[in-house]
């Protein structure tokens, strides 16, 4: 008889345990504006997208094509993966002296790993982390990405 009340208690305590769940179900069943839910792809010029959210690497530029990266190398000794590459070279200024300047800060959005640690290193904000995040590509080879643009040079006032 003791086994047949524990059978029974058993299959309330289901039945509870089913009706909790389903209380949280029909909650948001049947009031929908508390919905989080977003509708993409159709809601693409209305996506709210959080702000910690980490899309890819980009070197921001301003109006005249002048960058802050000064090709320290400091991001791509920290990337664990290697997906950050500098390419740079000397040139010699007006008073004889060598500067080195970026020829391509290459990122390789295939191989990141989003970790924003190239991003936390820099030591002249150079780059940040960008909202995009539709990268879906049949050839790889544009998951490669030059990140300082054609012609840009350095910023007046940052420190080499």
């Amino acid at each position: 008889m003791k086994s047949f009340l524990e059978y029974i208690a058993e299959i309330f305590k289901g039945i509870w345990t089913l009706i909790t769940g389903m209380r949280v179900t029909a909650k948001y069943f049947f009031t929908p504006w508390h919905n989080v839910t977003q509708q993409y792809p159709e809601n693409r010029a209305t996506l709210k997208i959080a702000e910690r959210f980490r899309g890819e690497v980009v070197m921001t530029h301003n109006e005249n094509n002048e960058h802050a990266c000064t090709g320290c190398g400091i991001c791509e000794l920290n990337c664990p993966n290697g997906s950050i590459e500098i390419i740079s070279k000397f040139i010699v200024n007006e008073e004889g002296k060598k500067k080195r300047i970026i020829d391509q800060h290459i990122y390789h959005l295939g191989m990141c790993t989003f970790c924003n640690l190239c991003i936390k290193s820099c030591p002249s904000d150079a780059i940040v982390m960008a909202q995009t995040f539709e990268h879906a590509v049949w050839d790889r080879t544009l998951l490669t990405k030059v990140l300082n643009m054609p012609g840009s040079t350095i910023m007046e006032g940052i420190k080499e």
